[in-house]
């Protein structure tokens, strides 16, 4: 069985060959190689696979849902920064006496601001297991109670892609605000360490590409069953057709509910590695240009493949890294041009064409 679901994903098994690979040889290169090899890995690089992983299982979460349902989401930005918040909230308790301040109680930004109590919604994230919950309850109950609203109501098209986009900018302009709790502007930063693992250790980095490494792995086999099942099924039948199949008795709303919460359930995943990571978790995740960049990603990898946008995420992110670091002023030309000429040239992105060469052949 899992030979015949490889020779059918032939993509998806050399991705997953290539993640293995990766997770074998970049820790190794990092902790068993010695800085003055030239096979050395360093801190910096993993720290930088590791973020583009993330980005990766992001992409994945939007292609779910654009590629196979048809709904092109332009606020996934906002999941992403949701399950982020909440890991950094998490980060932010464990520094406790730590802190500039040194209080034991209250984040450095709370005291500055003259804060004499702990919002009651900080509660609880003194604890890794209630963190995890909200990395994947406040990205998902906004998805249901946007989605359940949305599709009720039979919004699809431009309408809804403006929608979200309307949803995480809103959330952008209520996260700058000081009095919100999230540390407005600066947003939650200087984290000290996870489950008492020192955050700037190389061991820790390791650890959290390969947790990285792994999030992608499962969540594209999830994805991969879910298109390869009867619901995956009816919910590329209500992308293609939506009235034929709600005519045929199909509650549509109801499938397009659930993969867009489960999508933004794996979106928060993928914000919640990615924090301590980056160190940094800011309301300019929420931007909207964020979340067209990554339908940038997935158009370029290839919409409704999965791995092609996994795949499409690491190597725009990796261009973009290059070019700010040669050309910053020219990134976002370069962007443009590349989304231009994919709409035009490549609309099945990278993964039509290589998939065109293999017909071919």
């Amino acid at each position: 069985m899992i030979t015949r679901w490889l020779m059918n994903d032939r993509g998806g098994a050399v991705m997953l060959g290539v993640l293995l690979l990766a997770a074998l040889v970049v820790p190794l290169a990092n902790l068993g190689i010695g800085a003055d090899s030239p096979l050395h890995v360093s801190t910096y690089t993993v720290t930088l696979l590791g973020k583009y992983l993330c980005y990766a299982v992001l992409a994945l979460a939007l292609d779910l849902v654009w590629g196979y349902c048809g709904v092109l989401s332009l606020g996934h930005g906002a999941f992403f920064a949701l399950g982020g918040y909440a890991m950094g909230m998490y980060l932010m308790r464990q520094i406790g006496e730590r802190g500039v301040y040194g209080n034991p109680l209250l984040p450095d930004f709370m005291v500055f601001l003259n804060w004499e109590r702990l919002p009651w919604y900080w509660h609880g994230f003194d604890m890794f297991w209630f963190a995890l919950v909200m990395v994947a309850l406040a990205p998902g109950l906004l998805a249901f109670v946007f989605g359940w609203l949305a599709f009720r109501s039979r919004v699809t098209g431009v309408y809804l892609s403006i929608i979200t986009q309307a949803l995480t900018y809103a959330l952008m302009l209520a996260f700058f605000r000081n009095e919100m709790g999230f540390g407005g502007n600066n947003g939650l930063t200087d984290f000290k360490d996870l489950l008492g693992f020192d955050l700037q250790a190389d061991a820790t980095r390791v650890s959290l590409f390969l947790a990285s490494a792994a999030l992608l792995a499962i969540a594209y086999v999830a994805c991969r069953h879910i298109t390869g099942s009867r619901l995956g099924r009816v919910v590329v039948a209500v992308r293609d057709a939506e009235n034929r199949a709600r005519f045929l008795g199909y509650r549509v709303e109801n499938y397009k509910l659930w993969v867009f919460t489960f999508s933004a359930v794996l979106a928060g995943l993928a914000g919640a590695l990615y924090v301590p990571q980056v160190g940094i978790i800011n309301p300019s995740e929420f931007q909207p240009l964020n979340s067209i960049e990554l339908v940038i990603w997935v158009a370029v990898g290839g919409r409704g493949t999965l791995w092609g946008a996994a795949a499409g995420a690491v190597l725009v992110n990796y261009a973009k890294t290059s070019f700010t670091a040669v050309l910053p002023e020219v990134w976002l030309f370069a962007l443009g041009a590349l989304f231009v000429l994919t709409t035009l040239l490549l609309p099945r992105g990278l993964a039509g064409l290589l998939r065109n060469r293999g017909e071919a052949r």
